[in-house]
C-alpha cells in the first residue's frame, strides 16, 4: 500500500488566522510588522542603553553620571520589601522628572473616569442581571480623541485610595497623544489592543501593540500612545489593579513549562526622543482624577536604565494551553495568562485569561462548559472572530459580564448538538478568533458610563424562549413518579430498620425475628 502523500506546512502571515504562533514559521520572536527590538524574559532585572557605556559599572548613583545626565529612581515597593517583591528602576535621563513648572488640577478633558467603586458613591450601581454591550462606540471623524480623552471607566470594585480594588476600561481613540504624556499613579494598566495597532512610547522604551497583544505599563511610569502607521482609529480593554501587580500563575502538575512561558515577554530597549527641548503635558491620573504637569523638555529622554519596573508585552497567540486529554470540561483557571494577587493568600484579585484557538479532545464527555454559579465576576470581550459571548449580537469590540453568583451558561444550539452527539472526535475549537476574560472575586459595581452612557449596553435578562431548546426531560422520564414513590418508600423502611437500634424493645424484636426466621 503506498504511503500517503506527503503534506508540507506553509507559513501564515495573517496573525488572525493561526492556530499559534508557530504556525508563522518565523524565527522572530516578534510580528513580521512589529519595528521595535526587545528584551525576552518576565521578571528579570534588565538593563539596557542608547550609548554603550553609559550605566555606571559597579554602582547606581555616581557623583557625576556620563554626559552630564542625571541619576533618576522610580520605586514600585517598600524600600525594605522582601528581595522577591522589591521593584525599581534606575534611569540616567537629560532631565530629571522633577524639573517642571508646576502642576494643573483638575484639567479639561472628554473622558469618562470613575475610580470609586464604594457603595457609598451614588454613581456607581450594581447590575441585578447578566450585562452585554456591542461594540463600543469609535470617534466621531469631525472630533480629536487622544488616549486621555478616550479612556472610559465601565466599573470595578475598591477604591486606589485605599491601595486595593480593580477597575475595567475601554479606550476608543482617532488621534496620537502629541507632546503630551499619561502617568497613571493609582496602579497598573493591563492594555489588550482589539481594533487598530498602537505604537506606544514609555520611558524605557518603544513597544508595538496589534490586536491579539497586551502589554502592562507599571504604576507611576510614563508613557504616549499613538496610531501605528496606516491605521486611523483604535480600541481596546484595560484592567487596572491597586495593591496588586500583575505576575504570572503557578504551575503545579504541569510542571516548568505551559500557559504563558516567561521568555515570550518583552520589554522595550532604551530610547530618546529626537527633540528633546520642546512643551510638554504630563497628565496624572491621582485617584481617579486628571492633573497635569506642565514642562519644557520630553519626558521620554532617558539614555540608559536598568531595574524590574519596566513595561512589557505578550503575544496571546504564543500561549501554551493546557487542557484535559481524557474526560470533563477544564475550569477555566487552566488558561490563566497573568494573576494578580489579593490579600488573601487563596483567591486572587484578578485573573486575566485567554480563550483562542486549541484542541478539543475529551471522551464520554459533554464538551462545552456546564451551567454554573461563580464566585467570581467575569468580564469577557472578543478580539476579533466569532467570540465567546452568551449571544449572537456578541462582536469583537463589545463586552459582557456575568456578576459573582449570577446564574450562567450555553443554551445555544451547539449546546443541544453536544447532548444528542454519541461519539466525541478530537477537534479544533475556536479556530480565527481570540476572546479574553478579566475574572475577579470582586463583586462589581459599574458606572454610568456603562450603563447608559455608552448607548450600547443592554440587561441581559435570559429570555425563558430560550430554555424550550432543553426542557425538562427528567419529568417526562418513562415511569418516574413510580420511580420517585419507590425510592421514598425504600428511605421510610430504610429509616425504620436504622431506628430499631436506637430501642432495646424494637432491637430485641428484630434480632429475635431474625432467629426464629
Amino acid at each position: 500500500m503506498p504511503a500517503p502523500p506527503i503534506k508540507e506546512r506553509v507559513p501564515i502571515k495573517d496573525m488572525q488566522k493561526v492556530f499559534h504562533y508557530t504556525d508563522t514559521m518565523t524565527r522572530k520572536p516578534t510580528r513580521d510588522n512589529d519595528p521595535y527590538e526587545y528584551l525576552a524574559g518576565f521578571g528579570n532585572r534588565h538593563q539596557s542603553e542608547v550609548i554603550p557605556g553609559t550605566l555606571p559599572a559597579g554602582q547606581n548613583n555616581p557623583q557625576e553620571p556620563r554626559f552630564g545626565l542625571y541619576t533618576e529612581g522610580i520605586t514600585y515597593s517598600a524600600f525594605a520589601a522582601p528581595r522577591h517583591a522589591n521593584f525599581s528602576t534606575y534611569m540616567y535621563r537629560v532631565r530629571p522628572a522633577a524639573a517642571h513648572n508646576g502642576y494643573r488640577a483638575n484639567i479639561k478633558h472628554k473622558a469618562d473616569i470613575e475610580n470609586c467603586f464604594l457603595s457609598l458613591n451614588p454613581k456607581v450601581a450594581t447590575l441585578a442581571e447578566q450585562g452585554e454591550w456591542a461594540p463600543f462606540p469609535l470617534p466621531k471623524e469631525d472630533e480629536r480623541i487622544d488616549f486621555v480623552d478616550g479612556l472610559h471607566t465601565l466599573g470595578g470594585s475598591g477604591d486606589p485610595n485605599l491601595r486595593e480594588g480593580i477597575a475595567l476600561y475601554v479606550f476608543m481613540i482617532n488621534a496620537d497623544m502629541d507632546r503630551r504624556a499619561f502617568c497613571n499613579t493609582d496602579g497598573d494598566f493591563l492594555i489588550v489592543a482589539q481594533l487598530g495597532n498602537l505604537d506606544i512610547q514609555t520611558e524605557m522604551g518603544m513597544l508595538f501593540l496589534q490586536p491579539g497583544e497586551i502589554c502592562v505599563i507599571p504604576r507611576g511610569v510614563r508613557f504616549a500612545i499613538r496610531l501605528g502607521r496606516g491605521h486611523k482609529v483604535a480600541r481596546g480593554y484595560i484592567t487596572e489593579v491597586w495593591g496588586s501587580r500583575w505576575e504570572l500563575p503557578d504551575l503545579g502538575p504541569i510542571g516548568g513549562h505551559g500557559l504563558a512561558n516567561p521568555r515570550d515577554f518583552l520589554h522595550p530597549v532604551a530610547h530618546i526622543d529626537e527633540i528633546l527641548h520642546a512643551d510638554w503635558s504630563i497628565v496624572n491620573k491621582a485617584n481617579g482624577l486628571y492633573n497635569a504637569i506642565e514642562q519644557d523638555h520630553s519626558p521620554f529622554d532617558l539614555v540608559a536604565w536598568h531595574g524590574n519596573v519596566v513595561p512589557y508585552k505578550y503575544d496571546l497567540t504564543k500561549f501554551s494551553s493546557q487542557n484535559a486529554t481524557s474526560i470533563d470540561h477544564t475550569d477555566p483557571s487552566v488558561n490563566c495568562v497573568l494573576t494578580a494577587p489579593s490579600r488573601d493568600p487563596n483567591t486572587p484579585l484578578a485573573d486575566f485569561l485567554w480563550f483562542g484557538p486549541r484542541w478539543d479532545v475529551a471522551t464520554n464527555t459533554f464538551r462545552l462548559p456546564y451551567f454554573h454559579r461563580n464566585s467570581a465576576t467575569e468580564f469577557l470581550a472578543s478580539l476579533y472572530g466569532n467570540g465567546l459571548g452568551r449571544s449572537d449580537e456578541f462582536l469583537p469590540g463589545g463586552g459582557s459580564v456575568e456578576i459573582s453568583h449570577t446564574p450562567h451558561g450555553n443554551f445555544s444550539e451547539d449546546y443541544v448538538y453536544e447532548m444528542r452527539n454519541q461519539v466525541n472526535e478530537p477537534r479544533k475549537i475556536l479556530e480565527n478568533q481570540m476572546t479574553i476574560m478579566v475574572e475577579s472575586s470582586r463583586s462589581f459595581l459599574f458606572t454610568e458610563y456603562a450603563r447608559s452612557g455608552c448607548g450600547t449596553f443592554k440587561d441581559q435578562g435570559t429570555d425563558p424562549k430560550v430554555w424550550d431548546a432543553l426542557p425538562d426531560k427528567f419529568s417526562s422520564y418513562p415511569n418516574i413518579q413510580e420511580i420517585l414513590r419507590q425510592v421514598k418508600a425504600d428511605k421510610e423502611a430504610r429509616k425504620e430498620r436504622l431506628e430499631a437500634y436506637y430501642d432495646d424493645s424494637k432491637l430485641a424484636q428484630l434480632v429475635g425475628g431474625q432467629k426464629s426466621a
